[in-house]
């Protein structure tokens, strides 16, 4: 019981140093993200397909909490802002996939950099031996990513 209740806590403390650092990376607002000019919803839709690549508006709205029509109504403005394509999927034309276009994926991008050079500013920050350790614990989590990568399909 004793190791169980070591464990927890070791779990806990290193979730809240994690949320310490996340917080520090995140501890200021790029401006390319105060100036995007994208609804939360719109936002929310270029992420999912920024991981996940075509997407079927059915999955569009579960994602995002909303009813399909909701949903192809965000998709019709991204579309008209040439951010999004827009296809039916070739194994059976009644299913819309949607995508990121080239545009979006620029938007994405650059909205990523912001974060990207701040991480990279903190990690030279460190000396060879905590750097070390840092990418040995992202190897960690990424291991336990894969393996639990089922239990948070979407």
């Amino acid at each position: 019981m004793k190791a169980s209740k070591s464990r927890d806590t070791l779990i806990e403390s290193t979730i809240q140093m994690g949320e310490g650092a996340f917080r520090d990376l995140f501890d200021f607002t790029p401006w390319e993200w105060m100036h995007v000019d994208l609804t939360a919803g719109q936002l929310r839709a270029l992420l999912l397909f920024y991981t996940k690549g075509a997407v079927r508006m059915s999955d569009i709205a579960s994602t995002l909490g909303v009813s399909t029509a909701t949903a192809t109504g965000v998709i019709d403005r991204m579309v008209e802002r040439g951010i999004v394509f827009r296809d039916s999927d070739p194994a059976d034309r009644r299913i819309v996939l949607c995508r990121m276009a080239p545009e979006g994926e620029k938007l994405v991008t650059g909205l990523w950099q912001a974060w990207l050079s701040r991480g990279e500013q903190m990690l030279r920050a460190l000396d060879r031996p905590k750097l070390m350790a840092v990418k040995g614990m992202l190897e960690a989590l990424l291991e336990a990513g894969e393996k639990t990568r089922e239990e948070w399909a979407v």
